[in-house]
Order: structure tokens, then sequence, then C-alpha cells
């Protein structure tokens, strides 16, 4: 088992700025690739941004692009996302999530992650 735990949501102005932790206890955080996600109401849970294992990899969202910034601190078994130059449509609720390193990681798709936080809200005011 994995557990995950985020911080740092809040409410911000459009063109601010936060910071999400996702902080994991359980299994060892290296042999799990990790993932953010955001469910707006209404909408369906979708993909933000993934990191590999190692840290060596990143992929982004079109949508977040050149704004969000995902990394990994394995000695502090915390993945962040940072957040810069925040839309209103970025309201949401963002989760973190962990797919493990063995086996075929198709980073966007949930169904790959096997565990999740319990997610945190970000409200980006216009």
């Amino acid at each position: 088992q994995v557990q995950l735990v985020e911080s740092g949501g809040g409410l911000v102005q459009a063109g601010g700025s936060l910071r999400l932790s996702c902080a994991a206890s359980g299994r060892t955080f290296s042999n799990y690739h990790m993932g953010w996600f955001r469910q707006a109401p209404g909408k369906e849970r979708e993909f933000v941004a993934a990191i590999s294992w190692s840290g060596g990899s990143t992929y982004y969202a079109d949508s977040v692009k050149g704004r969000f910034t995902i990394s990994r601190d394995n000695a502090k078994i915390t993945v962040y996302l940072q957040m810069n130059s925040l839309k209103p449509e970025d309201t949401a609720v963002y989760y973190c999530a962990a797919a493990p390193r063995a086996g075929t990681w198709s980073f966007r798709l949930s169904q790959t992650y096997d565990y999740w936080g319990q997610g945190t809200q970000v409200t980006v005011s216009s």
C-alpha cells in the first residue's frame, strides 16, 4: 500500500501561483511513477502532469505546458506541482497518484495509477 496526502491548495487570483505537495508513505517511493490529475465540477478527471520514478522524464497536458512544473524529491518522498500563471479554468480538485515502476506506464490514463490521494482544492478567481 502507498498512502498519498496532498496539500498546498487554496484560493488564488488569476495570474498567481501555488505549489502543491504530495507526501507519500508506505512502499518504496522510488518504485513508483507519479502523476497529477484534476477534476472540475461536472467534468471528468483529467491528466495534468506526470514524472517518472527517477525524475528523469516529465510529461504535461497541453493546457498547462509552460505554466506548471512537476518535480519529485525521493529523499523526502514527496512530489510537487508548481503552478504559475494560474487561470480560472485551472479551478479543480487536484489529485496525486502513484503508478508502479514495473510494467507499462500510460501516464495520461488514470487507470494506470494504483494509488490516489484524497485531493486538494484549487480555486482561481478572475
